[in-house]
């Protein structure tokens, strides 16, 4: 991944209007489109506690990148196939830099 000694945290407005802290980890191109994984940033909850492990919203997040209107926008992908092929890419890249 890009940022090796330090988190690039972006702060995305999802439909509902909530504003969701990420941090992004890596950014691919595969298949013609590009698509960007982040995890949540970790917040810690009312009592100072950080997330726990089980929390649904603690696992990878992957977005496409689209243009709408001349302007690039980060979208979710509702294609399950695609969805999959693009996580193993992720897998793929991450455990390569693990091996480096």
């Amino acid at each position: 991944m890009s940022d090796e000694y330090g988190g690039n945290f972006v702060s995305l407005t999802d439909e509902e209007g909530n504003e969701i802290e990420l941090e992004h980890l890596d950014t691919i191109e595969y298949n013609g489109a590009v698509y960007m994984a982040f995890f949540p940033a970790e917040e810690a909850d009312e009592e100072g506690q950080p997330p726990k492990e089980e929390d649904e919203e603690a696992g990878l997040i992957i977005l496409k990148v689209v243009e709408i209107d001349g302007e690039e926008q980060l979208a979710t992908l509702d294609d399950e196939a695609e969805l999959e092929a693009v996580y193993q890419q992720f897998m793929e890249a991450l455990f390569e830099e693990d091996e480096e």
